[in-house]
């Protein structure tokens, strides 16, 4: 992720003369490098666009560019919209319009003419909006004085979403295994997956998965339980136990590695050969930012590793987690988050500690896994689904707050949180919306990078929040599924 780049392009047109032309570009120079510096990615100055063969070449470069994740533009002076039609209909990377302008205020003795003609931002953005409009074209649009803080939030956001979708296109998903039987939710085209995300969703036997794990040596092992060691506090003396664990994520580190994966799926139905079900395995996987899915659920992995991708860098964590049961006490209602053994320590409110229990599904022996309290804080939920011609993202606001008993007889990683608007009506929302029981809590992606990214990758949207409620949202869906079909 931190190869990537994006370029800032700068509209106007020759119509006031060359002085004017070198103090945008030399001004375009000075924001791009200032803005740089707040931006989760470097903003690279380009060009200034002054007729439509600028306009059409630097956009057919950026689109042809590995390293460029997307575009943003800017009119510093008036820069005529049909000089950019061409090049914004072959640009075959995100877009973001800034509307912002040089100066933040207007000079009042120094105002005249001349500085008019430079300083035409505030229509010559109207006229480039509006050619966004008339070609229909998905884009981002940020709106604010650019040294202040909300507008350079609002372009790193976009800027993180839009990274994720260079990442998204080329994310490859192993499968050890299928679906778990008779799941609805865990299907979905896996083709339709690759024209709209780039997906590779590739299926590898279980038996492969145990070929690699006798391959895997007892060095390696030991260096992996010398790792467990430093990141975890051992809550057992199982240490046969544990490095089993370590075998497993060794072998599906190397089938990842060699197959260019970013993620993983598997199920608790096909354990064939395995003594255990990866538990730790997997968590530890997940903390160095790789995706996963349980009982076969491919979208979730990719998804865990498109969010993880999204929030690098920030602080909080993001994980695979399925709601389990409620807390229904009025006025003190509460989710609880948790998986059979599958949550990433990145969430965790301390550090985590290696426990071995019975798992009491399976059918395999007691597996080592991480045993931790997610953190409170400001979160979001997110999943995928499959409607049957298009995919449609849901996410909820959430509180993730400490827990409201201590439960010392569920060993699994576990968060509670408070869903927006409220539990039952948040609840409703994502029934009635389609929502999985699987998902990936973030605290550090937010809704509006999640948006840019559905927006980006032209899927539908849904935003449960405090403001929500089930009528209005049961009329828009209505007229979304019209729209989407009519697509």
């Amino acid at each position: 992720m931190n190869s990537y780049e994006f370029w800032f392009v700068v509209g106007s047109q020759f119509l006031y003369g060359q002085e004017v032309l070198d103090t945008v570009e030399a001004r375009g120079r000075e924001m791009a490098a200032d803005l740089s510096r707040d931006l989760p990615y470097p903003l690279v100055f380009k060009t200034v666009v002054k007729t439509p063969e600028d306009a059409d070449n630097i956009m057919r470069e950026a689109s042809h560019s590995a390293a460029c994740a997307g575009v943003i533009t800017w009119c510093h002076t008036f820069s005529p919209s049909k000089m950019w039609a061409a090049g914004l209909q072959a640009l075959q990377k995100p877009w973001c319009h800034l509307a912002t302008q040089y100066n933040r205020e207007i000079p009042d003795r120094e105002i005249d003419m001349d500085f008019m003609n430079l300083n035409q931002a505030a229509h010559g953005d109207r006229e480039h909006g509006f050619i966004g409009a008339r070609l229909r074209r998905q884009r981002g649009i940020a709106v604010g004085y650019w040294r202040d803080a909300p507008v350079r939030r609002e372009l790193g956001d976009w800027m993180r979403a839009a990274a994720a979708a260079a990442f998204s296109r080329s994310l490859r998903i192993v499968r050890f295994g299928d679906n778990m039987r008779q799941v609805a939710v865990t299907e979905g085209d896996k083709v339709e997956a690759l024209l709209k995300f780039g997906w590779h969703i590739d299926y590898w036997p279980v038996g492969s998965l145990c070929e690699e794990m006798e391959a895997v040596g007892d060095p390696e092992i030991r260096e992996k339980l010398d790792e467990y060691r430093a990141r975890y506090d051992f809550a057992t003396d199982d240490l046969e136990t544990v490095a089993y664990q370590a075998r497993e994520e060794l072998a599906i580190r190397r089938v990842m590695a060699r197959e260019q994966a970013h993620g993983f799926v598997n199920t608790f139905q096909d354990l064939y050969g395995m003594r255990q079900l990866p538990g730790l395995a997997s968590q530890n996987i997940m903390a160095d930012g790789y995706g996963y899915g349980a009982e076969g659920d491919w979208k979730l992995s990719a998804l865990t590793a498109v969010v993880k991708a999204m929030g690098e860098g920030l602080p909080g964590g993001t994980s695979f987690i399925e709601d389990y049961t409620y807390d229904l006490t009025p006025g003190k209602e509460t989710a609880l988050g948790a998986h059979m053994l599958e949550v990433c320590p990145s969430i965790a409110a301390g550090r985590p500690r290696i426990e071995v229990h019975p798992l009491g599904i399976g059918d395999r022996e007691p597996p080592a896994r991480l045993v931790f309290e997610g953190a409170p804080g400001s979160a979001v939920v997110v999943t995928l689904v499959d409607m049957g011609g298009r995919m449609r993202m849901i996410a909820q606001d959430v509180e993730c707050i400490r827990p409201i008993c201590e439960m010392p007889n569920l060993p699994v990683a576990r968060v509670m949180w408070k869903g927006a608007p409220d539990l039952y009506t948040g609840v409703k929302c994502w029934i009635l919306a389609g929502g999985a029981h699987h998902s990936v809590l973030s605290t550090q992606a937010t809704p509006a990078m999640l948006e840019s990214w559905a927006e980006i990758m032209d899927i539908e949207f849904v935003h449960i929040t405090k403001n929500t409620d089930f009528a209005s949202l049961k009329d828009k869906l209505f007229l979304s599924d019209l729209v989407w079909k009519l697509r």
